[in-house]
């Protein structure tokens, strides 16, 4: 079992998951919430029930699952039970010494082609997903989502629970004044921020302006 690594989910997001896990040598374990949605899984690789998760506690853990409330309720109610490690693809890169940063962390996903520059600061249970760009210096809460195609263009601070939508642009900040993304805020796929976006709020367009 040294080689296996289980994996909350059993949707999109989870099953890219399990695709990192065997480019990094590892078999994915699915963790299905209830009895729907394992009679729902069509796909290839092994299926546990949440309620049966004990008998796995051995193995690391990650959250495959790309809403970040649902990705924080679950870290949550397991964390005093399960071991959650970082699950990273071969093809991504990172600047010197942010690799070790990352794995400082917990719970991270990062997906094939994400690049991770230097001076980041990384929370707990973020997903980088394929081909982002994190530039220097930025700062990631926890249970920030960064979408396919994203950049992060140096100096931004995205808090607790952001969302980067696919293909966003999140301008550059200063080393004096980071541009700042407020927490659990939307960042819909193709905008461009070029101004701080204020909490609980979603933005979208070029540039972006907050639309809710």
């Amino acid at each position: 079992m040294n080689n296996r690594i289980g994996i909350f989910g059993t949707s999109g997001m989870a099953r890219e998951a399990g695709d990192i896990a065997w480019a990094s040598g590892l078999e994915p374990v699915y963790v299905a919430r209830d009895e729907s949605e394992l009679q729902a899984w069509n796909f290839s690789g092994p299926v546990i029930l949440e309620k049966e998760i004990e008998r796995y506690a051995d193995l690391p853990f990650v959250i495959g699952i790309g809403e970040n409330s649902i990705r924080k309720a679950i870290a949550e109610r397991f964390r005093d039970l399960l071991r959650f490690s970082n699950l990273i693809h071969p093809s991504a890169t990172f600047g010197r010494g942010q690799r070790e940063v990352l794995e400082a962390c917990k719970g991270s996903i990062v997906a094939a082609g994400a690049r991770l520059t230097s001076g980041i600061v990384i929370g707990d249970f973020c997903l980088f997903n394929q081909n982002v760009t994190v530039a220097h210096d930025c700062v990631l809460g926890s249970y920030v989502h960064v979408a396919p195609g994203a950049n992060l263009s140096g100096n931004v601070h995205l808090k607790d629970g952001c969302w980067v939508g696919a293909g966003a642009v999140v301008n550059q900040g200063s080393n004096k004044e980071k541009r700042v993304v407020g927490e659990n805020t939307v960042v819909g796929s193709g905008a461009v921020v070029i101004e701080d976006c204020e909490a609980d709020a979603v933005y979208a367009g070029v540039p972006a302006k907050r639309i809710k």
